[in-house]
């Protein structure tokens, strides 16, 4: 008795991977259209004894009805964002030669060039040597604002260059800027 019900729920388990591929996994036009009709296919019937004798849905006649509407296409998270932009005067600054273990600042100032509020998520330097402060509050459109970095080599030396980067509500919504010097060793 329970090989038969094993039996019986593996060929359940068939019929509906069966199904499932016809329907869902295959885009012939004449599956597609089942689906988009919401025919209902109960006229399959499995029994043990007829394992061997299962017929396609494909090839079963398909009575046509109203089509079921298909729902909108879901934004791209961009598309999402409010459509706005900054705009810096210069996005790369150089501190020329400087000394290790000192500390260099550098004020970005930049636009917000879009018609809503512009609003700044987070800043994030390259490396811990390297760190941003934002404005917190909104930018409003046409107005300016400023990100100030301080970077401190430590003991970092020779040609560096980092990066900040900044996440806001703008297109695209990663803006980078870039700093670099040449640090000297301190004799």
């Amino acid at each position: 008795m329970d090989k038969e019900n094993i039996k019986l729920g593996l060929l359940g388990v068939i019929a509906i991977t069966l199904v499932i591929n016809t329907f869902f996994m295959d885009s012939t036009p004449q599956r597609l259209s089942a689906i988009e009709n919401e025919t209902p296919q109960s006229n399959i019937a499995i029994t043990p004894s007829q394992t061997n004798n299962i017929t396609p849905l494909a090839n079963s006649p398909i009575p046509q009805s109203n089509p079921i509407p298909t729902p909108a296409t879901p934004p791209i998270l961009s598309e999402t964002r409010t459509k706005t932009g900054m705009s810096f005067a210069n996005s790369n600054h150089n501190f020329g030669t400087i000394q290790q273990d000192s500390k260099n600042t550098k004020i970005f100032t930049f636009t917000n060039t879009g018609s809503e509020p512009l609003i700044i998520e987070a800043a994030k330097g390259s490396c811990g040597c390297t760190v941003p402060k934002f404005p917190k509050e909104p930018i409003k459109p046409g107005e300016t604002g400023e990100i100030e970095v301080v970077y401190s080599p430590g003991k970092q030396q020779g040609s560096q260059t980092k990066t900040i980067t900044i996440t806001a509500n703008t297109t695209p919504v990663l803006t980078t800027l870039n700093i670099s010097a040449n640090v000297e060793t301190v004799n």
